[in-house]
């Protein structure tokens, strides 16, 4: 397939078996033959390597601060510039439901995408193969990385925030849990009792929702 050469070329690796990069870009929509287990794989991998990165380049930091420099990397925002970087919304292989209705350029499967992809790299081609990866397509993140700006995490930024003005805290709600129980999505809601105003997320965890609605609720108090 000329879609996959062209892929293999702007990874700057050659796959022994192409048919593992194929699963790769294969959505659950379309069979059981897809990419959810290499996307799990994947997630871990990249953990791992920006956490080893990080390790070298920052001698002086804490775990917590580590963490937290490690969360802005393997974020999802990020994950989707490198998908949008190496144009893989139209390779990505969807069932007709998932594809009339845009899935092409959802976000989210954009970023499992990237993830499968360096889950297919390890197993075809090792750890030094994704490291290459992530070396080259998330470098110009990883050298961006500013410690000072992200010591802290969404939701400690919004309570340091509020305690600084006298406000009350946030309170984290659940409003819903959809899909299969491996694959839950979370609904959560951030109200702040002295703002007339509410701001929701969802996440595939608890916790990933309600720094993404504690995130929305920062941004919009501090414009």
């Amino acid at each position: 397939m000329r879609e996959i050469e062209e892929l293999q070329s702007k990874l700057s690796y050659r796959f022994s078996d192409t048919k593992v990069l194929e699963r790769a870009l294969t959505h659950s929509s379309k069979g059981s033959d897809n990419y959810e287990r290499l996307e799990f794989l994947g997630d871990s991998i990249l953990g791992f390597v920006v956490a080893e990165w990080l390790y070298h380049r920052f001698p002086s930091l804490t775990e917590g601060q580590l963490t937290r420099m490690r969360s802005t990397i393997v974020r999802r925002d990020t994950l989707v510039k490198v998908a949008r970087a190496l144009e893989l919304g139209p390779i990505i292989v969807l069932g007709e439901g998932e594809l009339k209705s845009g899935g092409a350029e959802r976000d989210s499967i954009l970023a499992d995408t990237v993830e499968a992809i360096i889950g297919a790299m390890y197993i075809d081609g090792g750890m030094d193969a994704c490291k290459a990866l992530v070396s080259d397509k998330f470098r110009e993140h990883l050298e961006l990385l500013d410690p000072e700006s992200v010591y802290k995490d969404a939701k400690s930024r919004l309570q340091e925030y509020l305690q600084q003005r006298g406000l009350h805290l946030p309170v984290y709600s659940i409003m819903s849990i959809s899909g299969e129980p491996h694959l839950q999505v979370f609904e959560v809601e951030c109200r702040i009792p002295d703002v007339d105003e509410t701001f929701t997320a969802s996440a595939k965890s608890r916790r990933r929702a309600e720094q993404s609605a504690a995130k929305k609720a920062y941004e919009t108090l501090t414009r």
